[in-house]
């Protein structure tokens, strides 16, 4: 039976050193049972319901640690808020829909990395990374929009 996404994280972060308490637990669970954006706070409510202890700070930290293994992307809304997502790609990109907020992850294009080197030319820029998010309207909301 192939390893499942819950338990490669739970793995990593026991060969890493970490502590697998209730509390990151109940976080670590919030993504593997989930889709889409989650917010800091829907995060800390969701994971609430296994770990009613559970602190803001334990969300923060375990988001924090979560988006440095690779397990999760910060994705930058456009009210000016953070969410996070689950990565499932190497290096990803993301489709958001304004409706509903399913989160879309599709892979770097090669096209891109030629665009940015005139970019980084013109603007005498390093580029080291970057980050692509789309915003939108995914095909079940455009369909209900339609009805």
């Amino acid at each position: 039976m192939p390893e499942n996404r819950r338990d490669r994280i739970i793995k990593n972060l026991r060969a890493a050193g970490f502590r697998l308490t209730r509390p990151r637990m109940a976080v670590i669970n919030v993504f593997a049972e989930t889709q889409g954006l989650h917010r800091t706070e829907e995060v800390h409510a969701l994971a609430q319901r296994e770990c009613p202890s559970l602190g803001l700070v334990t969300v923060y930290r375990t988001l924090s640690l979560l988006e440095k293994m690779g397990y999760l992307t910060r994705v930058h809304l456009e009210n000016g808020c953070n969410a996070f997502a689950r990565t499932d790609l190497a290096h990803g990109h993301h489709l958001i829909c304004r409706a509903c907020h399913q989160v879309v992850e599709f892979p770097g294009l090669e096209a891109l990395m030629e665009m940015l080197a005139p970019i980084a030319h013109e603007t005498g820029f390093l580029i080291e990374d970057h980050m692509l998010e789309l915003f939108g309207v995914c095909p079940d909301c455009l369909a209900l929009r339609e009805t």
